[in-house]
């Protein structure tokens, strides 16, 4: 029996386990950081860890981030991360089904797009997310990460305005 559901308290293990797959060189974490964003994740609004189990073993899972939009009749878009199949059972049928559920999860929540980004430089891997129907042409992606940014040259600080949290008065609409 296949079953497609929310993550919960007791799938970290099983989640870690998959992730551990997809990125085999990151290092196992023993300051319980990882637990902490793995029940913020849960207890989040708009973040959907999902788990694919077979027999009551988990043997897939995503992560779908629904992100509240102004454009587009203020409809929010999907983000989908991680997407991770047993290694042992790729090629099953597996990632298109949890990728269904995922999809089907994003739409129910209103979004008009969903969104995902690869590393893997696999022909394998595009084709699966192109048979799940995503496009590689529909937008162009770019990813700056910490490392790199910090090596390029200094700029101007940023600084934030807080915005008023009273609508301005009368006389202080003659400012703007």
């Amino acid at each position: 029996m296949t079953l497609f559901r929310e993550a919960g308290p007791g799938d970290f293990e099983n989640v870690l386990r998959l992730y551990r797959q997809l990125h085999p060189e990151e290092p196992v974490l023993y300051d319980g950081s990882d637990a902490a964003a793995f029940a913020q994740i849960l207890g989040s609004a708009g973040l959907h860890l999902f788990v694919l189990e077979v027999d009551g073993v988990v043997v897939a899972t995503t992560y779908l981030n629904v992100i509240p939009n102004l454009t587009r009749s203020a409809s929010p878009y999907a983000v989908i991360e991680n997407v991770v199949v047993e290694e042992t059972l790729r090629g099953t049928g597996l990632g298109k089904q949890i990728m269904a559920g995922t999809l089907r999860a994003a739409w129910d929540a209103g979004c008009y797009k969903a969104m995902l980004m690869t590393g893997s430089r696999k022909p394998a891997t595009h084709a699966f997310y192109r048979a799940c129907g995503f496009s590689p042409d529909a937008k162009t992606a770019y990813l700056v990460q910490q490392h790199a940014h910090q090596t390029m040259a200094p700029t101007a600080p940023v600084t934030r305005v807080r915005q008023p949290t009273q609508p301005l008065q009368q006389a202080d609409t003659n400012i703007l």
